[in-house]
């Protein structure tokens, strides 16, 4: 076995050391939250924030789950390619195997620890009439998506869909100035909230997010170089996809509040 072989996977065992140390990092906070839905219904009801911080956690422990898989896989691919040429199949089919397992075992996980906040989504929801949401409006077949910031209006507990309005002035098909759209749950995520700092779960250093473009209405992919609490204010530091100045790409500040996770499949 070469060296650059054995340098290869030990990176990737670290890569996944660090994703594990995240993973544990967002189940203690969901933990938290979880021990506070164990509280009589009347204080519940007062825990809107705290739902949208905890849908926000399982997004993160998703994603999380996610790259770990991917990870172990190019780990058990590098150790795979490495085995004696002479060594029968069936170890190889032993190894896949024992991949496809983990991969079952992770998804009954992930299922358990969702239906909790699925149980509070609907009320949630419902609790984001008035507010600023980052909204999809891209058809599924489109090749981009696009993120706006939209004013939810009403939240249709039988459809589960939005009335949203655009909150970039413009002319809609009824002249009224701001265009309206429908739009399913999975095209919605909501900001953290804006007087509520302390509830936030920053996103680390290097994550891929969605942000408020400066200056703009609109979401695009962007890189965290700096959290908040690093920088001992309420303000990420972004480079933003495709916003190369000069042949490089500008560190701007963003609000806290307008930067959320970036969904899976994200196309830009």
């Amino acid at each position: 076995m070469s060296s650059p072989e054995i340098s290869g996977i030990l990176d990737i065992s670290k890569e996944l050391d660090q994703l594990r140390k995240e993973q544990e990092e967002v189940l203690s906070e969901i933990n938290k939250i979880h021990k506070k839905l164990g509280a009589p219904p009347e204080v519940i009801e007062k825990l809107g924030e705290t739902l949208l911080k905890l849908k926000s956690l399982y997004i993160q422990a998703k994603d999380l789950s996610e790259k770990e898989v991917k990870v172990s896989t190019a780990l058990l691919n590098q150790l795979d390619a490495l085995l004696p040429s002479g060594t029968p199949g069936q170890q190889r089919r032993k190894l896949e195997g024992n991949d496809q397992r983990r991969k079952r075992m992770k998804s009954d996980s992930d299922i358990s620890r969702l239906l909790p906040s699925m149980r509070n989504h609907v009320e949630t929801c419902a609790g984001l009439k008035g507010e600023q949401v980052a909204a999809r409006i891209t058809a599924e077949n489109a090749e981009k998506d696009v993120w706006i910031v939209a004013k939810v209006t009403h939240f249709d507990r039988e459809t589960k869909e939005f009335d949203v309005l655009d909150e970039e002035p413009g002319e809609d098909e009824e002249g009224s100035g701001q265009r309206k759209y429908k739009l399913p749950m999975s095209c919605i995520i909501p900001f953290p909230k804006r007087n509520n700092p302390a509830a936030i779960t920053e996103f680390a250093t290097g994550r891929p997010v969605l942000a408020v473009y400066p200056g703009t209405t609109e979401l695009y992919k962007a890189t965290v170089i700096s959290t908040p609490r690093k920088n001992k204010s309420e303000e990420y530091v972004l480079e933003f996809d495709d916003d190369e100045e000069d042949g490089s790409l500008p560190q701007r500040a963003v609000p806290f509040h307008k930067v959320v996770a970036l969904p899976e499949g994200h196309r830009q």
